[in-house]
């Protein structure tokens, strides 16, 4: 047989990958078996299968056989303009940190859910509380110094953003007002808008949410919770004081008020952190605070939830910790309130899957979750060191612990100018527009700083830094340097 009669086998199953007709790790016949299944020698089927797994459609497992390969992600930012033709996108919008180990990790994991009898059992519905042993695991994952959550208490829903609508719901009725940041997660917004809830902006310093701003709010028309970021706040990287931690806790006890407390990026930033250490307004790039985590001495930083567990709903997810394609949202509620968030999450069709609960238990109790995290701390300093040495110079604030980071643009540039700009080299970053909050009232988003926020966690390290590189360049010019001929 030719070479070209071996490549038409090979092209024909790469058209049933590429139809869908075979799947992602579906199991390919034996060569054996598909020599006489399209009636070709054995040593034709080889090289067909070569030619597969050259083109990177499939991968050979020693002693199981060969499977259809998933496909690899295209890192396809949302651009403005698009990029010059031969450009590869970079995407520094969205943040989903993923490390080359964690596959395998959670692979071995999986292996025995994918028994029959697991298997079965993990594909039954689920009520909000989810099993006995993920509760235990759950609340092992979000026990620390000052926290040891009863696992009664905690409730799961598909992720963590289903997790927060659900708390929102079960805390502020629509035409309630929510006090946030006055820059905050966007999907907040969202969820608000959805569930009918008015935002009320508030304001922060270096140190956070200011306790001040709460009750200046709240005087002026009653809040009914508040939704903060205690820990790597999301976009600015500021990590609230224990001190601040108090006081607002004392705030919540004095007008009545609940919180959710967000935590989802705060397994970067483990308990005992240090004050002082560069994170309460950032480390700034170019002002030579290149503070590391161990920089100082460390004061331990508890959540909101062990300050005011009456008054606190905590809000976790693993998407970060683990993978984006299979997570589970957390929510860790006050005794009185636990039936009420059941409710929301039940009502809102957020709680979570069972095989996605089962498979998450398993990582959770066999020490896959603990190495994936361990890594991708190690991940995130490479690339916060990256940060540091690309946009010397500029005032960058971030933590150097964590996949984002907030940076001031030169004056000359707009936010919204430089977005453009960046796109048309194929690099997506978001404004600082999409976190503001707009006051009571107003339409759109809120009053933004002069800022764009960089997510550091999907590139591989030198498409970043090459990334890094580019955007220091551009914004060492003028926006008149980058117009488009």
């Amino acid at each position: 047989m030719s070479a070209e009669d071996y490549r038409r086998i090979a092209d024909a199953v790469a058209a049933d990958i590429t139809a869908g007709r075979l799947r992602p790790g579906d199991r390919l016949p034996t060569q054996r078996a598909f020599a006489r299944a399209h009636r070709i020698a054995n040593s034709t089927a080889t090289r067909v299968y070569r030619e597969l797994a050259r083109r990177g459609l499939t991968v050979g497992e020693v002693g199981r056989g060969t499977y259809v390969r998933a496909a690899r992600h295209a890192p396809g930012p949302a651009l403005a303009e698009p990029a010059p033709a031969g450009t590869v996108p970079v995407n520094l919008e969205l943040n989903y940190p993923v490390v080359p180990e964690q596959s395998a990790l959670l692979a071995a994991g999986l292996a025995p859910l994918l028994r029959p009898d697991a298997l079965g059992a993990a594909l039954r519905p689920l009520a909000p509380a989810g099993t006995p042993a993920a509760r235990t695991a759950a609340a092992a994952l979000l026990s620390g110094p000052a926290l040891r959550p009863d696992p009664d208490h905690l409730r799961f829903a598909g992720n963590g953003r289903q997790a927060m609508a659900g708390a929102l719901a079960s805390l502020v009725p629509p035409g309630g007002r929510l006090g946030v940041e006055a820059l905050t997660y966007p999907m907040v917004k969202g969820i608000a808008a959805r569930l009918g809830i008015t935002l009320v902006p508030l304001a922060t310093d270096a140190d956070g949410l200011r306790p001040d701003a709460v009750r200046a709010a709240h005087r002026a028309a009653p809040l009914r919770a508040l939704y903060v970021q205690p820990t790597l706040h999301n976009p600015l990287g500021v990590t609230m004081s224990a001190g601040r931690r108090a006081e607002l806790a004392a705030t919540l006890g004095e007008l009545d008020l609940w919180a959710v407390e967000d935590a989802v990026w705060a397994f970067l930033h483990p308990d005992g952190a240090a004050d002082g250490d560069g994170t309460a307004g950032g480390d700034r790039t170019g002002s030579g605070d290149t503070a590391g985590p161990d920089a100082t001495t460390a004061t331990a930083r508890p959540p909101l939830a062990a300050l005011a567990p009456d008054r606190t709903i905590l809000i976790d997810s693993l998407s970060k910790r683990l993978a984006p394609g299979l997570t589970v949202g957390l929510a860790l509620a006050p005794p009185a309130h636990t039936d009420r968030l059941s409710a929301a999450l039940r009502s809102g069709g957020w709680t979570a899957t069972g095989f996605a609960l089962e498979a998450v238990t398993r990582w959770l109790t066999d020490g896959s979750l603990e190495r994936i995290v361990a890594a991708k701390r190690r991940d995130a300093a490479v690339r916060q060191a990256l940060l540091r040495e690309r946009l010397a110079g500029f005032r960058v604030h971030a933590d150097p612990r964590a996949y984002f980071a907030w940076w001031e643009l030169p004056a000359r540039w707009r936010a919204e100018t430089f977005l453009a700009a960046a796109a048309r080299h194929g690099i997506a970053v978001t404004p600082a527009a999409a976190f503001a909050v707009a006051a009571e009232g107003a339409q759109g988003a809120g009053p933004a700083p002069n800022a764009v926020r960089l997510a550091l966690a999907g590139p591989a390290h030198e498409p970043l830094a090459q990334a890094l590189t580019t955007l220091a360049a551009l914004a060492h010019g003028t926006p008149d340097d980058s117009l488009p001929d």
